[in-house]
Formats: C-alpha cells, structure tokens, sequence
C-alpha cells in the first residue's frame, strides 16, 4: 500500500481547489441565467422526461427570436399614471381597452388610474364583462389543454403545470376573470407589456400588477373593450 506523503496531499488539494471554484462559478451563473430567463414556448423546449423547461440555446434551437434572453437596449417600463376618467363606472372597477392596450382602475371622482398592459394578439381578441372571481400571489400555471393542442401543433410541448416563481409565465399575481379562462396578470418578460402577444389574457409588469392586486377586491367589475 501506497501512501501519500503530506505534500503530496497538498499538492492534489491545490489541483483540485480551482476545479471546484471553476464548477461553483459555473453552477451560480447558470442559477442566475434559470432565475431571470422567461418561458416563452415559442422558442423553448420542453422535456417530459425531466419535466423542465429547457433554453433556446441549450436546445439548440438559435434561429428564432428569443425575447426570454432579455429586454430590448431601448426598453423602458411605461409608467401607470393617475389619468381624467369620465367614463361613469363604480369606484374599484376594472376597464380593459385592448385598442389603447391600456387599463382603468377607477379611482372616483373622475380619476382612474391607468396601467400599461400587454393583450391579444390577432386571432385571441376578445371583449366582455365580468367579474374578479379570485387573486393569487405568485401563482402556478396550468397551460390549457387547448394551448397545449396548439403548441403541439407546432412540434413542441407545454408542461402540465409550472410552479409559482420567477420562471412562471404568470408573473406575481394573478386576477382571475369569472368561470374564464383569461386573468389579468404579471409577467417574467416586462418588455411585452405594450404588445399584442398573449393567448388572451391581460398582462402587466409585476410591480404594476402588485399595485392593481392590492387595490381590486373579489367581486369587482371586469370590462374589456376593443
């Protein structure tokens, strides 16, 4: 039997040290890139073996767009704003004009505040009224099986449910409209917010859907128009 002598050890230890900060760095950084990335099923995988999610660029799926990777150089967050309102609607109800790609929040005394919002895109259009049936603070996603169908369609699949969490499509909160399926939400990629993208729901920054979250109560009214 062979054994080491002192220095030897060291040496081994030595060696080894930088193989494992290398490994720890790398480890760390790939954490970072999990926690601030999006879901965007456009242009990520889904693997049903391990059910995760996986990155345009692990995948190696590089040719599409991938707005997950991280807002445009010239993006900013359009602020809400305390706007005029004469539109003569109960104080704490919810208007959602798709056309302006804007929300009301009715203060009263013809003010309401107003959010920047993401909507529909051409083909998930839709208008009605109805009312908050239920709030949810960071909440999971369940992917409709029509979305599903749809994605699949496509050669791509959708997880059955996503925990709640910074890579959850849903953002920080979630208002849920009556028996629909449609909820005005958050979003991990901010910088849609402003575009006609969603399959139908309406989507806010988080930090903007925190602040309408806090205000709207279960029972408030919805109103979407074009």
């Amino acid at each position: 039997m062979v054994i080491a002598s002192r220095g030897d050890v060291a040496m081994t230890m030595r060696l080894r040290l930088p193989l494992f900060l290398v490994s720890l760095i790398l480890t760390v950084i790939s954490a970072g890139a999990q926690t601030n990335s999006g879901y965007d099923p456009r242009s990520w995988a889904y693997d049903e073996a391990t059910n995760a999610v996986i990155p345009p660029s692990a995948a190696g799926d590089t040719d599409q767009p991938v707005e997950s990777e991280g807002p445009p150089p010239s993006w900013s967050p359009i602020p809400r704003q305390v706007v005029s309102f004469r539109d003569a609607q109960p104080t704490g109800t919810i208007i959602v004009s798709t056309g302006e790609r804007r929300l009301f929040y009715v203060l009263g005394n013809g003010k309401a505040l107003r959010y920047a919002i993401g909507v529909g895109k051409e083909g998930f259009e839709w208008a009605g009224r109805d009312k908050i049936s239920d709030k949810k603070e960071w909440p999971d996603w369940r992917p409709p099986q029509e979305m599903r169908r749809r994605v699949a369609a496509d050669g791509k699949s959708l997880p059955l449910h996503v925990a709640g969490g910074p890579n959850n499509p849903l953002g920080a909160r979630a208002l849920y409209i009556g028996n629909t399926l449609y909820r005005i939400h958050g979003t991990n990629q901010p910088w849609t917010v402003g575009k006609a993208n969603s399959s139908g729901c309406i989507r806010l920054t988080n930090e903007d859907v925190i602040d309408l979250y806090a205000r709207v109560q279960i029972g408030a009214n919805v109103i979407v128009r074009h």
